[in-house]
């Protein structure tokens, strides 16, 4: 089986780098390009809720990983190369955890997507040798050119 260059560079960013809002812009592109496969949703939303509750947003990691687990739920616990099944029940249980706490608090920790596959261990090494980390990680959204632009546009203006 070949695997996308964009699924490969997701896998590298979510266990390498740990970096999950670069993970969720590489898979949102293919999960677009997939017409909105629940397969890719699910695995979006594991990185964007260990993005939220890194980053203080405990609601929002709550319910993304709560979403993941619901998504990832009717496929094989073998997909993609990966034990998809493992990381449902990891993204589950981080949810459960989450749900308690405010009682219960406990430090961020981050999950790890196991690859089974030859093929695809073989793909993600190759990649990652030439796939620079994003150092400084972004935190956020970063606006581009055409904000840049009207931002001059203002300036003159002034």
């Amino acid at each position: 089986m070949s695997y996308e260059p964009l699924y490969v560079a997701y896998l590298i960013y979510f266990n390498r780098d740990q970096d999950y809002f670069e993970c969720h812009e590489v898979l949102e592109e293919l999960w677009l390009e997939r017409d909105k496969d629940p397969l890719y949703k699910g695995l979006l939303q594991v990185a964007v809720g260990l993005y939220h509750f890194r980053n203080g947003n405990i609601i929002g990691g709550r319910k993304m990983l709560h979403s993941a687990a619901e998504k990832l739920g009717p496929y094989p616990a073998t997909c993609l190369g990966i034990d998809l099944g493992k990381l449902r029940q990891s993204a589950l249980e981080y949810a459960w955890k989450l749900d308690d706490f405010e009682t219960a608090p406990f430090e961020y920790y981050d999950l790890r997507i196991e690859l089974l596959d030859q093929e695809l261990i073989q793909a993600v090494e190759t990649a990652a040798a030439e796939l620079a980390p994003n150092v400084p990680q972004r935190r956020g959204p970063q606006r581009g050119a055409k904000h840049e632009a009207r931002e001059a546009a203002k300036q003159r203006k002034e």
